[in-house]
């Protein structure tokens, strides 16, 4: 395996522009697809404009380094959960449909801007390296669901599952909110998380089924109601609302924390060989 190691003092001043610019060429081929630009620039800067570009080198090599110390440390976390010593787990984390997930992840981390978020991505991992409950595509589209949702959005999956037929009213209430005008932002804000959720397939209002799964149609009501004069509310009590049975399985395998076999606390601050 070869070593990425990043500069802790880099050049100021234009005496040393050759090795500022020879720095970025580094640089330029980790990322492709800035890579043909940023040697351009390097080659074409003149040296009355290295102090600017060093500082912003600085900040950027900051940024990969913080982003590979979180991806090492979910690495170690997910290995921590697996059991190697069992011939599935052992192979399935060497198949090439199992390291397509890896990528995956990896590839789209930027989703993961939380650690709470990153504690999502490790558990699905781990989750989908031990189990065959869901299918890969399965867990790519889980994958999109964290880089997509927000925290609020996972807060209320998280009251439904707890509470199953629960009404917005009482999402609202448990997500410790204070009452508030039908007419505000707060509210159009939790009836667009609602409405992304149900139309995502991840919740739904809650409806009978029989014994063979079929959803049952609501018997019509006979009774006369009165009319009224005003829309219903974001914060209904009547209707209860449940997961899906997408939404259960992603409560299952992303919110859920597999308990750690191997102990050990890696030391991020070395790099991935050195850990290894």
């Amino acid at each position: 395996m070869t070593k990425t190691t990043f500069p802790d003092e880099f050049p100021e001043g234009a005496k040393h522009g050759r090795l500022a610019r020879g720095a970025l060429n580094v640089v330029s081929g980790m990322i492709p697809l800035a890579g043909g630009l940023v040697a351009a620039a390097a080659s074409t800067w003149g040296e009355h404009e290295q102090d600017q570009m060093n500082d912003f080198f600085r900040h950027w090599v900051e940024m990969l380094r913080a982003e590979m110390e979180e991806k090492q440390r979910t690495i170690v976390e997910i290995m921590q959960r697996l059991d190697l010593r069992d011939e599935q787990v052992s192979e399935r984390i060497q198949s090439p449909e199992f390291q397509s997930l890896l990528r995956k992840s990896f590839r789209e981390w930027a989703g993961a801007e939380s650690d709470e978020k990153r504690s999502l991505v490790r558990n699905l991992l781990a989750n989908a390296a031990s189990s065959t409950v869901c299918s890969d595509d399965v867990v790519r589209l889980f994958l999109d669901w964290i880089k997509n949702l927000s925290e609020l959005h996972l807060a209320v999956i998280g009251k439904i599952y707890n509470q199953s037929g629960i009404s917005r009213g009482d999402i609202w209430r448990a997500l410790g909110k204070d009452p508030v005008r039908e007419d505000s932002s707060e509210a159009d804000l939790f009836k667009l998380l609602v409405r992304d959720l149900s139309t995502g397939g991840i919740i739904r209002q809650h409806r009978e089924t029989d014994y063979g799964g079929n959803f049952l149609k609501s018997p019509r009501s006979r009774t006369t109601q009165t009319g009224s004069n005003v829309h219903k509310s974001a914060f209904d009590e009547s209707d209860g609302y449940e997961l899906t049975a997408l939404g259960d399985q992603f409560v299952h395998y992303a919110m859920t924390d597999i308990p750690i076999k191997l102990a050990y606390s890696p030391d991020v601050s070395k790099t991935a060989e050195d850990t290894i």
